[in-house]
């Protein structure tokens, strides 16, 4: 017998609602306050996981629970560089963290959502801190004060006494069974289901029923390796989690046979030094050896990226002797791009496994397997969802996620709605709810959500007057895109367009592009809806992998749309790139998805692509060409530096023209009267007035013909922003006032009544 304190960890509401989860199980509790809470999680281990013998994998002995902080200073991040804050502030981190009894200790940072490893406890404090800056510092300051205006979680502990040599009860007889590393790296299933199902969504496989079938009986058959193949979202995973629940109740013809639940990763977490991973795979075999065991893989294509630099030497071609042999029973799932990837990679693997094709449901089908799962949710959580609601799920799936699959899109989008019900403590779901929802998943607004609503054209052209300045020919492009979106006549298949914006710097280009990511994705996404990527910092073949990534390495322009699938991505002076850079992005224009060696998919079909270039503009004078002659020379210069394969790609170019006085009048007033919404004028209700002289200073002295209007940021941060704030401190009372600022022979501040 030994005891183990399991962390729990968890948050308080207003509304009397405590949701805690126990650290290493990952399950999730919804209850009115802590001790119930503790007291349904106690009960679910001891009941259910004592039937199974498999206990949490929660490795630290005694742990330890503190707050410690750790000093960050923000910074703001754009065209023009990189702008610390001038203040240093403490960013408190809950951390869990002790030994594991394995010659290892580990660290939770719940709030984080991360885990680091550690081999002495003197490296602790040192490791801590590196690790939690470097999350930090990929935080732009509003995300960083977001994280600050949360209320920490917070830890009790469960003491649960278990038994050392798990006592395994299998078809009415007791085993007493010693494991090496299964009970630790794997999971038993089919998994507890807590007490009370009303806590949990339902674990189903409906109109699966001949799919299911045919697993069945090739593994009822014999120790039969078996690969379901399906796109994701067809209901793999549901169909095989219901063969195991058929497999593993009592009398069942599979005998005694058990299963288990691991990710591929796990077969080298604990190694640390050569050769190590190899025994624990043998091992891990060894166990399910002893238990009649069969393996449930849950990314059976990981197998072939880790162990080894190459498929060749990975962890799948180490187990393929075992698979060959009957010494190993595995069951996996994987995409078709996935078996594609893995027969070229590693031929031969996939000939050790019998194959179970699962297909798209049609749409009857998927509309029965919604009203059956709300059938459940209304029965067992007390919630009903409206057929108004169930429809348009479906509607704005099938419209604005055409690659993903159903029923698994619209599963996963109803489990969020739920969640949300549950913690707004309502009891429907209602079209309103899923428009709500939906517009916050992806920031789309409404007008392209309700084929009920209308265009305004005049409102249309109005916005993005106010944000681009001095350009009236894009204008007029940019409002095309957005008319053809909401028509939906644009192609489901590729990015929704993709873009070439040509012309000289400092016109407008970056601020075109933000105007139209906040007009597509900017009305529900906490993260802006910008993607940028600087070009110029992939001007060597080498630099591939860091673009699009290889292997474990995932890279920058990947891991950016896996976050932020609705989106407005942004290639910054694309000429400068490598042209081995352009033939990696022919597919994603073409196509909309760019597939790694692994047959990982990532989707752009909901982001808008759109490129900056200056290529041309050292040519064009400031006078002497017309409009149309000076669009000619940027398009001979694009033509001319890209393969025409790469430019018959893109959907439209759009050309910038040097800005006239006027415009850079006008582009100065505009970022004048952003500075009132700082933080700094808001908390003290002040408001700014220039006048026109100020005004003329700062554009005379912030533009540059070579430049544009960029270094006008500079020019009011020199010439306003810091006269602004040296005043503001040396008059700390000042409140609720009108500050004019006027330029005779310097700049004046003064306070109006």
């Amino acid at each position: 017998m030994s005891m183990i304190n399991y962390p729990v960890v968890y948050y308080s509401f207003p509304s009397d609602q405590v949701i805690g989860m126990i650290l290493g199980a990952g399950h999730q509790l919804v209850e009115r306050d802590l001790k119930t809470l503790k007291s349904k999680f106690l009960d679910y281990l001891q009941k259910d996981y004592k039937k199974t013998g498999s206990y949490p994998a929660f490795d630290i002995l005694e742990p330890k629970v503190k707050v410690l902080e750790v000093r960050i200073r923000p910074s703001y991040k754009d065209q023009s560089g990189n702008y610390p804050l001038s203040e240093t502030i403490k960013v408190p981190v809950l951390a869990i963290y002790g030994d594991t009894g394995q010659g290892h200790f580990e660290c939770y940072l719940p709030g984080l959502e991360e885990v680091f490893y550690y081999y002495d406890p003197k490296q602790f404090k040192p490791i801590f801190t590196h690790f939690c800056v470097s999350i930090f510092n990929s935080y732009s300051p509003d995300k960083l004060y977001h994280y600050l205006s949360l209320d920490l979680p917070q830890v009790d502990f469960i003491k649960l006494r278990i038994i050392e040599n798990r006592i395994v009860k299998e078809q009415g007889f007791m085993q007493n069974v010693n494991l090496e590393y299964l009970d630790q790296l794997a999971v038993k299933l089919p998994a507890p289901r807590r007490n009370k199902s009303r806590q949990q969504l339902p674990d189903a496989a409906w109109e699966l029923e001949e799919q299911v079938a045919e697993i069945l009986d090739k593994i009822i058959i014999g120790k039969t390796n078996v690969l379901v193949i399906g796109e994701s979202g067809v209901g793999k995973s549901a169909a095989l989690r219901l063969v195991i629940r058929k497999l593993s109740a009592p009398n069942s013809p599979s005998g005694d046979r058990t299963f288990w639940e691991m990710r591929a990763q796990r077969f080298v977490a604990k190694a640390k030094y050569l050769g190590e991973w190899q025994e624990i795979c043998e091992a891990i075999i060894r166990d399910l050896t002893r238990v009649n065991g069969t393996l449930y893989l849950l990314d059976v294509v990981r197998l072939l990226q880790i162990g080894g630099p190459s498929a060749e030497v990975s962890v799948a071609a180490f187990l393929q002797d075992f698979l060959q042999t009957g010494k190993l029973t595995l069951i996996g799932e994987v995409t078709i791009t996935e078996l594609e990837s893995i027969r070229k990679r590693l031929p031969g693997f996939v000939e050790n496994f019998q194959l179970v094709t699962i297909k798209e449901l049609p749409k009857p089908k998927v509309q029965s397997v919604f009203r059956q799962f709300a059938d459940y949710v209304e029965q067992q959580m007390a919630i009903k969802i409206s057929e108004e609601a169930l429809s348009e799920i479906y509607r704005l799936l099938y419209r604005y996620a055409p690659y993903e699959k159903f029923p698994g899109k619209g599963i996963k989008f109803l489990a969020k709605a739920i969640s949300e019900a549950r913690l707004k403590a309502t009891r429907r779901i209602t079209r309103r709810d899923v428009l709500n929802q939906f517009i916050e998943q992806t920031g789309m607004p409404e007008l392209f959500l309700r084929d009920d609503l209308r265009l305004n054209t005049e409102e249309l052209h109005d916005y993005f007057s106010s944000q681009i300045i001095g350009q009236p020919q894009v204008l007029d492009q940019l409002a095309g895109i957005v008319k053809v979106f909401k028509a939906g006549l644009n192609n489901p298949y590729k990015p929704i367009q993709t873009l070439l914006f040509a012309g000289p710097t400092g016109v407008g280009k970056t601020a075109s592009a933000k105007a139209l990511a906040n007009y597509f994705f900017g009305k529900g996404q906490q993260q802006t809806p910008l993607v940028r990527i600087e070009m110029s910092e992939f001007q060597h073949p080498s630099q591939l992998s860091k673009f699009i990534g290889s292997g474990e390495e995932v890279g920058a322009l990947v891991k950016n749309i896996r976050e932020r699938p609705f989106s407005v991505l942004l290639l910054d002076e694309v000429e400068k790139a490598h042209p081995a850079i352009f033939d990696a992005l022919m597919t994603v224009l073409d196509e909309g998805m760019m597939v790694d060696n692994f047959g990982r998919i990532t989707n752009f079909r909901n982001s808008i692509i759109i490129m900056t270039s200056n290529l041309g503009a050292s040519n064009i004078k400031a006078i002497g060409f017309s409009e149309g002659s000076s669009e000619k020379m940027y398009q001979a210069a694009i033509e001319k530096k890209f393969r025409p394969e790469f430019v018959n790609r893109i959907d439209g170019m759009v050309f910038f023209s040097n800005l006239d006085p006027v415009s850079i009048l006008k582009i100065c007033r505009k970022e004048l009267k952003a500075l009132e919404k700082r933080e700094g004028f808001l908390k003290r209700k002040i408001t700014l007035e220039f006048t026109e002289t100020v005004i003329a200073f700062i554009a005379r002295v912030g533009y540059d013909y070579r430049y544009g209007a960029r270094p006008l940021q500079r020019a009011i941060a020199i010439h306003i922003t810091e006269k602004l704030a040296v005043f503001l401190l040396e008059n700390p009372r000042l409140s609720k006032v009108s500050l004019q600022i006027d330029y005779q022979k310097e700049i004046t501040i003064t306070p109006l009544k």
